[in-house]
């Protein structure tokens, strides 16, 4: 598959005003993309585009009107879904609104931003529309059932999309990328019965690899590559695989889980 040179390329980075949407806009500017930065929070959104030469705007993408107006005029050659939440609480204490809340931002607002910038990409016949879902996304995580499903639904959507995209007969693709816990802050506070089986993943390596994988042609990027393993234990008994989900820090044993955006 042809990979898409990032330089001279326009990328839109939706949650770039911190974590991992940071680093992918600081990475993608180096290697000389116009980047324009989207955050829900305006001042990190400014400053990550003063930083990386780029433009911003302040954007809830929850709000399909929001995003297609945002959206209005923009050339986009590649899209990074990357803004995400996590609660970190188990089913009973997530509140109807919390809930709802992760699935609008990890899965609808994916459906928001790429209805907004598809039709250009159609009419050039180019770009990429890239998932960031998670390992969450593969396999079940307790006390993250919410987060889980969305990161399944982000996937599924992406899926889909390419599905349609190949329909078409586009030179249009898509890029869905399933990492392990990345060290932004989301996912401090993660203690479990046995040491974890994966490091947690650093912001530059993961950014690394997922504008690496843009410009390969990649279409699917699971972070570390041990995480495709998961998915099949499924097979397993139920207590082999808990014994195994305890190793990569899935299971019950995330009691004390601190969710932060």
């Amino acid at each position: 598959m042809t990979g898409l040179n990032l330089t001279g390329a326009t990328v839109l980075i939706t949650g770039a005003g911190s974590g991992l949407g940071r680093e992918l806009a600081v990475q993608a500017a180096g290697r000389g993309a116009a980047v324009i930065c989207w955050d829900l929070n305006g001042d990190t959104a400014r400053a990550t585009a003063e930083r990386v030469g780029g433009s911003w705007a302040e954007v809830d993408v929850t709000d399909a009107e929001a995003v297609a107006a945002a959206a209005d005029g923009l050339t986009v050659d590649v899209l990074i879904n990357n803004a995400g939440v996590v609660t970190g609480r188990y089913l009973l204490d997530a509140s109807e609104e919390q809930i709802r809340r992760t699935f609008e931002v990890n899965t609808l607002a994916g459906f928001w931003t790429t209805r907004a910038v598809l039709p250009g990409m159609l009419a050039r016949d180019r770009g990429l529309i890239v998932t960031i879902a998670s390992a969450a996304g593969l396999v079940g995580v307790a006390k993250q059932t919410d987060y889980s499903a969305s990161k399944w639904g982000a996937i599924g959507f992406t899926e889909s999309l390419r599905a349609e995209l190949r329909g078409f007969g586009s030179r249009v693709r898509t890029l869905v990328v399933a990492p392990y816990y990345i060290n932004t802050g989301m996912f401090d506070g993660v203690r479990t019965k046995f040491p974890l089986l994966l490091p947690i993943l650093e912001p530059p390596k993961v950014a690394t690899r997922v504008l690496n994988a843009i410009e390969s042609g990649r279409q699917q990027l699971v972070l570390p590559p041990m995480v495709r393993l998961v998915p099949p234990l499924r097979i397993l008994p139920p207590v082999a695989f808990d014994v195994i989900g305890d190793l990569f820090g899935i299971n019950h044993t995330m009691d004390h889980f601190i969710g932060r955006r």
